[in-house]
């Protein structure tokens, strides 16, 4: 405080305009005068209510005010990049399971693409010994009339060629030995 009131002096008496001024210096009709005497009334009433004092608490109270804010932003910083971090750590975790799961349903795609073509193959397997039974049926069925009418165009041959070569005498003949036959085989 007394150190600006001496600067303040100083750099008064160093001034260049109050040696310009004409007549005496310590006269009220010199201006420079009359300008140097309100300005040390002003720094005496100031210094008297002591504004020096008061603007220095008023800075320090804005110092520790800028201080603990940045204090704070310090500490928001701080917190700011452990958040940072932790959504970054929880992100790449998120991104590891991610392809972990898109792994394993390529996995399981690509089993139930081998089992779906298994499953085909049986199948194909399947309706192919279905085709075979149903082919080997309708042979056997086939060979089956086609003996039959074999067999019925044979009676019908032998029947006409009996029936053309046989008289009657033959053929009560050959009714009665078919008896007697018959006879002999129930008794």
């Amino acid at each position: 405080m007394r150190t600006f009131a001496t600067a303040t002096l100083v750099a008064l008496m160093a001034a260049g305009p109050a040696l310009a001024a004409s007549g005496p210096f310590f006269s009220l009709n010199n201006t420079d005068f009359v300008v140097l005497l309100a300005f040390l009334l002003f720094i005496g009433i100031l210094l008297y209510f002591k504004v020096p004092t008061l603007i220095s608490g008023m800075l320090d109270k804005r110092a520790e005010g800028i201080k603990s804010e940045l204090d704070e932003a310090r500490a928001l910083r701080e917190e700011a990049q452990t958040l940072l971090a932790s959504y970054e750590r929880k992100q790449k975790e998120v991104q590891e399971q991610a392809d972990r799961i898109i792994a394993h349903a390529k996995s399981e795609a690509n089993e139930a693409a081998d089992q779906a073509k298994e499953d085909i193959k049986a199948s194909i397997k399947r309706r192919l010994k279905a085709a075979e039974d149903q082919i080997a049926s309708a042979e056997s069925s086939a060979i089956r009339e086609v003996r039959d009418e074999a067999v019925r165009i044979a009676i019908g041959a032998a029947k006409d060629v009996v029936a053309k070569n046989m008289t009657a005498t033959d053929g009560n003949k050959l009714i009665d030995e078919a008896i007697s036959e018959v006879d002999a085989k129930l008794h």
